[in-house]
Order: structure tokens, then sequence, then C-alpha cells
């Protein structure tokens, strides 16, 4: 398949054997030497072994609120409440000698917050932004009353659960009895590690490429055929698992369940220790634990300033997010890596220049055939008529283009077609099905995919990571539960690769999208539908805002990729839909006007008063 290309760029050498391997987990070996590096150097700042295990819990915690809130972007005020119930259904079973053994214990704990994680996400995600946190707060504060009146006589209410019992691992094998200091530590850490672990995984994977498209550009992920519902949902659960596992560690560490687990003071407190580790990045919760937690202890035991703790705190906390915009291990991971790690293990795989770009396999149908059909559809706003009675066909390899002055209702009529806007009445067909009302996503899926006329682009990702959100959903569907699978494979690089050659950006593809031209972001924007495999594409004004030269660069790239392919262009600039439409669709007022060949509409009285010939009499 021919596209508008340049030679591709010289192979970057790749590293091998064990140096790649380190490269790759670099990050993991780190945790682990600091681990067991913490309690020989940081007690010489005066960190102890219970400030330490406190740090490592609570970065425990963070690791999940993590992976909701930096890498997908939900912020959410209510994480203490399954930080509460993880540790109090463990603490009870304990206690009350329901489940003796400790891990199995912990388990439930963790199943029981992971459930709550459910039913709660269940009903909170069905709103977005700040309607989504101030959810959450409302149902962490409804735990934290419960906690103190319906369900005191299992909690202890204000009081708490004590006398909850020292580890003790008996796995059959080997039986383990844990003391405080040290040896609880050495505990913590294991749970920590374990932890860290599974979450890289699960950030690593073609899930968590998803969730960071989810974070960037919600609307685009649906659009290119992702069910942001399920992925969200999901990635809440796994962090109340993790708050839930965190809260059985406390009071394990404590042999004491405290009844502010709950309190909303624990939300607050793990939102402000993410931001200032920084979000996104999986150590920063714990480093942020880290100075938080050594501060506030720190502080109090200074006799003149120790009443001004809390000021001092918060200073220190304004001057951190003020100086380092993405937290201090976010500031830090920027100084150390020069490159995207994960995209350092595909490089140079060889398959550039043998890659076509796979299309979604049409189903059979005659010559002249409909592909698109569009049956009196009309959307109405009260009295606003914006699209009224619209008949439409797009014949099957056709290129069929939409014109129209402003306010013709081309935009209304352009997202009834991709599945964006419900329709008042009428109906809209995709090769014969029905597809009226099924939403944007299960558009695309079906092989219909549509570019924007105001970019809608994942821009903190490289252009390499935004094609690859696309490419993901035709190859996984609209969910997989894939959380621990690798993300690179040869043939979902392969993909990737000859849709960024289909649109010339292969010299760009690890620059990060903020940085492109607009231009190029342009045929990013087109790149992005070519990618999901989609065999009838809708391009809403794709020379907007282009230099001359960038439009024949994107007139020549369009023409270049209808092989195989049904599409629909809404534009303004009349010589190019001139020269590549092969019909035309004239709207008026929200109405069809007419509909032609280019010389048909350009010699049509009524399109030229209505739209032609009073853009030629417009004042100068």
């Amino acid at each position: 398949m021919s596209g508008v290309r340049t030679s591709p760029p010289p192979a970057r050498p790749v590293a091998t054997g064990a140096s790649r391997i380190c490269r790759r987990f670099y990050p993991e070996i780190l945790v682990g030497l600091g681990l067991l590096v913490a309690p020989y150097v940081l007690p010489l700042v005066g960190m102890n072994s219970d400030l330490l295990t406190r740090v490592l819990i609570w970065g425990l915690f963070g690791l999940g609120f993590d992976l909701l809130f930096g890498y997908t972007g939900l912020l959410s005020f209510g994480q203490a409440a399954f930080f509460g119930t993880g540790g109090f259904v463990t603490a009870y079973l304990l206690t009350a000698g329901i489940v003796p053994n400790m891990l199995l214990a912990m388990l439930l704990g963790t199943v029981v917050a992971s459930v709550a994680g459910l039913i709660i996400g269940y009903l909170t995600l069905r709103r977005s932004g700040i309607y989504f946190a101030m959810a959450t707060l409302a149902f962490g504060e409804m735990f934290f009353f419960m906690e103190n009146s319906t369900f005191k006589n299992f909690t202890g209410g204000e009081n708490g659960i004590a006398g909850v019992p020292p580890p003790h691992v008996s796995l059959g094998f080997v039986d383990l009895r844990l003391s405080s200091g040290w040896p609880m530590y050495w505990f913590v850490a294991v749970f920590f590690f374990v932890g860290f672990l599974i979450a890289r995984r699960i950030v690593h994977s073609p899930f968590g490429a998803v969730l960071q498209a989810i974070r960037g550009n919600a609307k685009r992920a649906m659009a290119l055929g992702h069910s942001i519902q399920h992925y969200k949902l999901v990635v809440f659960v796994v962090a109340a698992a993790y708050g839930g596992l965190a809260g059985a560690l406390l009071g394990i560490f404590q042999s004491y369940m405290p009844p502010d687990a709950f309190a909303l003071d624990t939300s607050a407190q793990l939102v402000i220790q993410t931001v200032m580790g920084g979000a996104g990045t999986l150590l920063g919760p714990l480093l942020g634990a880290a100075i938080w937690l050594y501060l506030y202890e720190g502080l109090q035991a200074l006799g003149n300033i120790g009443p001004y703790w809390k000021l001092i705190l918060g200073v220190v906390f304004v001057l951190l997010v003020t100086v380092f915009r993405h937290g201090v291990a976010g500031e830090l991971l920027e100084f150390v890596r020069r490159r995207p790690l994960g995209d350092a293990v595909h490089e140079g795989n060889g398959l550039r220049d043998a890659a076509r770009l796979d299309v979604v396999a049409p189903l059979p149908t005659q010559a002249g055939e409909p592909v698109l059909e569009a049956r009196q559809v009309s959307k109405h706003y009260g009295g606003l008529k914006a699209a009224t009675d619209i008949d439409f066909t797009l014949v099957e390899g056709e290129l069929h283009g939409v014109i129209g002055p402003n306010g013709a209702g081309k935009s209304t009529f352009f997202s009834m077609l991709a599945g964006e806007l419900p329709t008042t009445s009428g109906q809209v067909f995709l090769r014969g099905r029905d597809i009226t009302g099924i939403g944007v996503t299960a558009v695309c899926q079906l092989g219909m995919s549509k570019s924007y006329q105001i970019n809608q682009l994942f821009e903190q990702l490289t252009v390499r990571q935004n094609v690859r959100v696309a490419v993901l959903a035709r190859q996984r569907g609209s969910y997989r539960g894939d959380l621990l699978r690798n993300l690179h494979t040869k043939e979902l690089d392969a993909q990737v690769d000859a849709a960024i050659a289909l649109v010339n950006l292969e010299s760009r593809a690890d620059t990060r999208v903020a940085k492109m031209p607009y231009g190029e972001k342009r045929r990013l924007e087109i790149g992005l539908a070519l990618a999901t495999g989609a065999n009838v594409l809708l391009f809403d004004e794709p020379l907007a805002g282009l230099s001359p030269e960038e439009r024949v660069a994107v007139v020549a790239l369009l023409k270049s990729i209808r092989k195989g392919r049904s599409i629909v262009i809404v534009e303004h600039d009349m010589d190019a839909m001139f020269e590549l439409a092969e019909r035309i669709t004239v709207l008026y007022e929200g109405r069809k006007l007419t509909e032609g060949t280019p010389d048909e509409i350009r010699g049509d009285p009524a399109v030229q008063a209505a739209y032609l010939g009073g853009m030629d009499d417009e004042p100068a």
C-alpha cells in the first residue's frame, strides 16, 4: 500500500544480552536494591525501622492510587474506604479467631476491599471530573460513619480493634513468627516489592497503554474503539485491592487497627504524598510518603517549632509541588532517562520496511452497493433543528464529499454518522447493519473510524504511543483484561510502524506529540483513524489550518489511502474537494440541498447561490 513517505531513518543500535535485560528491568532492580540498602543507610538520617515500615505501607497504598490517578487520570478522595475495609476485616478475622491463618485473613480483607471497590466504582464512574471526585468523597465519609455506628460491634467504633496478633507465616514447610522492628520491615518490604512488580507490569501491558490514553484524551480513546468504562472500573478495583492490602498490613504492623483509617484525612494524605512524590511514576507515592512522614514525625519532636509543624509541612508541600512540576520522582526520572524505556525493547526489529497496514476485511458487496447509509436522520435540540431529514449514501470504494456554509449542520450530521451523537429520528446503517445509537466505540469496532476537525490526540504521549492505542483496539477489541501481558509483539509493532510510515511520520515516531508542529499533528490525526484498520473513514476538515505546502501533502496522502477504503470528507477547501471527491453532498440550513458529481455541483445555480457564489461575493 503506497503512501506519502520518505526513506526510513537509519536503524538505532539495540542493546543485547545482559545489558538489554538490565535496561529493561532497571526500575525493578533499583527498587529491590533500595529496599535492601535502606535499613543500613536511612537510620543515619534518623529514619528508624518503624518509620520505614510505615513508609512502605503508605507506598503500597499509593501504588494502587497512582495507577488510578497518575496513569488513568481519576482523582478519588475516597480511597480510605478501601484502606479501612481491608484493615478492619483482616483485624477482625484474626482477633476473633475466625481465620487464624494471617495470610488467608489478609487475602480475605483484600478481597472484601476489592468488592467494595467494584460496587463504588460501578456507581461513581458514571460521572467524570469533579463529580467523580466528590462522589468518591461521599462514599468515603459513608464508610467512616458506618465504621463508627452500624458496624461498631465489629470494628470497635472509636476504639478500633486492638490485639491484632503479630505476623505468623505458616506455609507447611516453613513456620515464621516475626517480631516488631527490622523483621517487620522485611515482611512489609516483600509485599511492597511484589506490589511494585505487579504495578509495573500493569503499566507496561496493553491494558496500561489504554489507561494512559484515557488519561490523555478519554474522548479519543472511545472513538478509537476502546470501552473506557470497563478499563476505568477494573483499575478502580485494582486500586481498592492495593488499599485493602495496605490497610491489612497496617493493623498487623501496629497490632492495632485505628478508626482513623477510614477518615478523610487518610485519603487526603494519600493524595498529598502522591502529588508531592510524583503522580504517574509508581515511585512517587513511596518517595512522597518518605518525605511526608519524616517531616510529620520529625517536626513535632522539635521543641521550639513543634507547635508550628502543620504550617511548616504545608509550606514544604507548596514549595515542592511548585519547584518540581511533576513531583520529586517525576523530575528525577525526567533527568535520568533520555528516552522512553518502553520503546527501547523493540527498536530496530526489522519490520518497518516489510510491514503493511492491515485493513478490516469488508463484507462481500456488489459494485455500487451502499456501505454507509443515513435515512431521514434528524437532530433537534428543542426548537433548534441542527439537521433535518437528511438522506445520504456512501458506495463501496467511493470518496464522497460533504460541503456547506457554516451552520449548515455538517458537524452534527457527521457526528450522527460516526455514532458520537444519537439521532432524534432516522437511522444510520453500516453495510446493512443498523448502527443507530450503538455508540462511537461499537461503530469503530465494526470498521468505521473518524478524524476530527480539531485535533484529538494524546498530547503527552509519543507518536508511536498514539498510534499504538489505535492498533490495540483493532487487535484486542473494545476491552481485554490483559493486565499482566507484555505490550510488545511483532504483529503489534509491525502495524504501528506501518501506520506511522503511511502518514510519513517515521522520523517523529518517538517525539512527544505536544512538541510537534500543527501540520504533523494533522497527519497524525488522520493516522489514528487509519491505524484502527477501518475500511470506512470519516475525515472532518482534514485540511483545516494547514499551509499551502502542507495541504498539498495531505491531499496526496488522502489520494494514496483510498484503495480498499470508502471515505467521507467534510471540507471547506473547494479546490481540494473537487479534486478528491467522486460525489458531493451539499447541506444548507440543516437540510440536504443537492447531491452530484463535482462538475454538477460546480454548475448548480442553487449551490452557487447558497454557498459557492456567496463566498465569491463576500467582502475582502
